[in-house]
């Protein structure tokens, strides 16, 4: 990817227009307002992680925010590190007691924990919260035979054990013994240890960041939106609209048709910024650049406010894997639609 006059220019068309769209949806909801934008694009895997806080932290201060000023967060992403919800509801409430998230699309696992810590939830009609059920892994975890390591979903190991339970009907201990047997059998049982571990630690987290905002009286309530976002939808994609939302008694509100449209066209400018609706696809990228390796940008994500902007880049090096000396016809036929990819740096950088 260039990084000439022309790559400057778009770049710098593409802030003004995303400043000239958050400044318009912030003044029409009277709030200071933070994008957290992470790329979830086809082919590229980026996720919530703990380096946004800090990031987060400057454009905090440099919206001079105080107790009585109102900040949105503008949430997509698909998920991500488990911890960072806590950190960062409780990093924007020590500025203000009035935070609400706008979920203009989508906004899954870690996402949907950090809206949980709002007071509000202002949500689009295209937008989606999902369960935050965790899908873990360490040492223990199960391997392909490639040698890579396979996720555990906790719903899988939970509804195993509902399957036993409730659908083969067995009920004496000593059979329900021979069945976890047999999953520890298939499952490293500190792997299973681990599950039950960061299950436990996605339901604490969900009743915390809910506490922080529900009165006294509407506690009793909590109980059962954890259940529900932790056990109750069964599979861990399962997109929750905004209806839904509101029947699992959520604290969703529906944003009149100005600030819906205004909503929509930030987003598209981060659609179209971290190229949200193209695939990632570096052979594609390498047989149109006529040449055996090229380093590209990829745009991971996005932290934006009224006067700053921070962007997530990574470079990459996509290049043809070598082929040997007088290997066979095919082998270099497979080597021309094949595309090895090499991370050389990624940060955040400030724009």
């Amino acid at each position: 990817m260039s990084n000439g006059n022309n790559t400057t220019e778009n770049q710098n068309n593409a802030v003004n227009g995303r400043k000239t769209a958050l400044k318009a949806l912030q003044q029409k909801r009277g709030s200071k307002i933070i994008s957290y934008v992470v790329n979830t694009r086809q082919g590229v895997n980026y996720q919530i992680a703990d380096d946004a806080v800090r990031i987060i932290y400057d454009h905090l201060l440099d919206a001079g925010v105080g107790n009585d000023t109102k900040i949105d967060l503008f949430l997509h992403s698909f998920g991500g590190a488990g911890v960072v919800p806590w950190k960062l509801v409780n990093l924007i409430r020590e500025f203000s007691k009035k935070f609400e998230v706008i979920i203009p699309y989508k906004a899954y696992s870690a996402a949907t924990l950090i809206a949980l810590g709002a007071n509000k939830i202002i949500m689009h009609p295209m937008g989606e919260l999902g369960p935050v059920d965790p899908k873990v892994g360490n040492e223990f975890n199960p391997v392909t035979p490639q040698g890579q390591s396979v996720g555990i979903n906790v719903e899988d190991v939970v509804s195993y054990i509902s399957l036993i339970k409730e659908q083969v009907g067995i009920r004496h201990e000593d059979e329900l013994v021979q069945a976890f047997n047999i999953l520890a059998n298939q499952v490293h049982p500190l792997a299973l240890g681990n599950v039950h571990r960061f299950y436990s630690q996605s339901r604490m987290m969900t009743r915390k960041l809910l506490k922080l905002h529900t009165e006294k009286d509407q506690e009793h309530k909590i109980d059962e939106i954890v259940e529900t976002l932790t056990s109750k939808l069964f599979f861990h994609g399962h997109p929750i609209n905004r209806k839904e939302a509101k029947e699992i008694n959520l604290k969703v509100e529906e944003p009149d048709s100005e600030t819906e449209k205004l909503i929509w066209k930030l987003y598209q400018e981060y659609e179209s910024n971290l190229e949200l609706t193209t695939p990632f696809n570096p052979n594609e990228l390498l047989n149109s650049s006529n040449q055996n390796d090229i380093n590209v940008n990829v745009r991971g994500a996005c932290v934006e406010s009224e006067n700053l902007c921070h962007a997530f880049i990574s470079e990459l090096r996509i290049m043809r894997p070598p082929i040997p000396q007088n290997a066979p016809l095919q082998i270099q036929l497979q080597a021309q639609t094949q595309a090895m990819v090499v991370p050389l740096k990624s940060g955040w950088v400030k724009e």
